[in-house]
């Protein structure tokens, strides 16, 4: 196969791979095999698929952008990944989504990247995502770009719905204080945005500021401030 099909098949591969280990085939491996013997095969198998699709990626074509990208498009764009950068770093920290056992919903209201959404993490990735569609339109990195996107969106649903069975008392309650939707919840007064960490803007601010000036050299584009520096 040449073009854009390997691409679009490895894609499949990634995300239905996670969507399946993560969710209906969790279970039956870890009875079978123990926690750990999945973890093993879910990283394998996570690993394989994303570099299978990295390289899939790399093969496909050049195509011209579907439409222009403007200065305002990259000012917009830089601004979104800064909000992007913050949510994801305040995800590391208290994050009653992550796996480990010691995650706990809690009873306090929502405060910092929680108060935006509930998904900061998933949100990140997805605005990743999005950004990278709007200022390099081409076909390949709309399906790479996509399937990152999808992951993260769709993996996000998919563990409110996991936690409401794991947690039927804690995670409703939690659901109730947050939004999946960024803003959401400070639009309807659940929560209110503020009392973000030091670690989280200090960190969001330095991460956006490391990969946007690794870019360059990575990809050969200059992106963030370093664009107009």
């Amino acid at each position: 196969m040449t073009g854009i099909a390997p691409l679009l098949l490895s894609a499949v591969a990634f995300v239905g791979t996670h969507f399946l280990l993560s969710h209906p085939l969790r279970a039956p491996i870890v009875n079978a095999a123990g926690e750990r013997v999945f973890l093993i095969v879910y990283s394998l198998i996570a690993i394989v698929t994303l570099v299978w699709m990295v390289v899939a990626y790399r093969a496909v074509p050049a195509s011209a952008p579907i439409w222009p990208v403007s200065n305002a498009l990259w000012i917009l764009v830089t601004l979104i990944m800064l909000l992007a950068s913050i949510l994801f770093m305040g995800s590391l920290v208290s994050n009653p989504a992550l796996p480990s056992a010691g995650a706990k919903v809690s009873p306090e209201t929502a405060r910092g990247v929680f108060a935006v959404t509930r998904h900061p993490m998933m949100w990140g990735f997805a605005l990743w995502g999005a950004c990278h569609i709007l200022v390099y339109p081409v076909a390949a990195n709309i399906v790479l770009a996509a399937a990152v996107i999808l992951l993260a969106l769709v993996g996000a649903t998919l563990q409110d719905r996991k936690k409401e069975k794991l947690q039927p008392q804690m995670w409703p309650a939690w659901e109730g204080k947050t939004s999946y939707w960024p803003f959401a919840a400070i639009i309807k007064g659940k929560a209110h945005l503020g009392q973000f960490g030091a670690h989280t803007i200090a960190g969001g601010l330095l991460i956006w500021l490391a990969a946007t000036y690794a870019h360059r050299p990575l990809a050969g584009i200059a992106a963030g401030i370093w664009k107009w520096l």
